[in-house]
């Protein structure tokens, strides 16, 4: 798609799209969403993985051999074995 044609298609003027491309400009929200959606995608908020997590508790886990996790693994489900 050239940008004339997604121009037309998205209703963005031709040299906002040119200087996006070039990376002069940074699209607002609202544009970017107009031309996926004119190549017939669409824009999605998610989660970035890994963001915001506690690795303490992680990292502490991965201090423990084996036969430790092994250990905890069972308490943990004879924990759930009570629950239910």
């Amino acid at each position: 798609m050239s940008q004339r044609e997604l121009a037309e298609a998205a209703g963005v003027p031709q040299p906002a799209i040119a200087r996006i491309e070039s990376g002069k400009v940074q699209p607002r929200v609202d544009t970017l969403d107009r031309l996926l959606k004119a190549c017939g995608s669409d824009l999605e908020v998610s989660p970035r993985l890994g963001i915001g997590l506690d690795r303490t508790v992680m990292r502490r886990l991965l201090r423990l051999t084996p036969e430790e996790r092994l250990a905890l693994a069972v308490a943990d489900a004879r924990g759930l074995e009570r629950l239910l």
